[in-house]
């Protein structure tokens, strides 16, 4: 099928009307700015977006009330991982001397940002409410490496979240028990 085109004008082959209407948008912007108060352009690191709700920012770790990482090492959100930015490194068999094998630790967690698509899939399906995702949009790095969170940095970013439910302990406490009532 062939489109058959108008002949330009001689007029429209200057490319004078599209330069005069992209100034028109120019012009109009400076009066504006400068007669009017009326600012198009943000000053980044002192004003920031209000992020709107539902916003799915980077997803961190958090602790519980006590200090210790909520993530038990189930790996779950690393096989729902659509880019598979997740990766997380299992405890094996080392006991916690203090808990028992009630609870579990990675012994290693990553998340690389650059391969993260914020789908938000790894909070949904976390069991422990160990994943959280923050409201933050400026994700900043000089190299790749940078860009790739271990455990540590995930878990200083997340803080602290107050769960009133505490079954870990609950169930630490009942191992200890357990133990302690044992036949010799």
């Amino acid at each position: 099928m062939i489109v058959k085109r108008s002949e330009l004008t001689w007029f429209e082959r200057l490319y004078l009307p599209t330069l005069l209407s992209g100034l028109r948008v120019t012009w109009r912007h400076f009066f504006n700015t400068l007669f009017r108060g009326k600012v198009v352009t943000m000053e980044y690191p002192e004003q920031r977006w209000v992020v709107p709700e539902g916003y799915r920012g980077a997803p961190y770790l958090v602790k519980d009330q006590e200090d210790r990482t909520k993530c038990v090492s189930c790996q779950l959100c690393e096989f729902v991982c659509p880019p598979k930015a997740i990766r997380i490194t299992p405890p094996g068999s080392e006991v916690n001397p203090d808990t028992g094998n009630v609870e579990k630790r990675p012994r290693e967690f990553e998340i690389n940002m650059l391969r993260c698509i914020f789908c938000g899939f790894c909070q949904e399906v976390c069991p422990e409410e160990a994943i959280f995702l923050m409201k933050d949009y400026s994700l900043t790095g000089t190299s790749r490496k940078e860009m790739v969170y271990n455990k540590e940095k995930l878990l200083s970013l997340g803080g602290v979240h107050q769960d009133p439910v505490q079954k870990w302990k609950q169930k630490a406490r009942e191992a200890r028990e357990q133990e302690h009532f044992k036949p010799a």
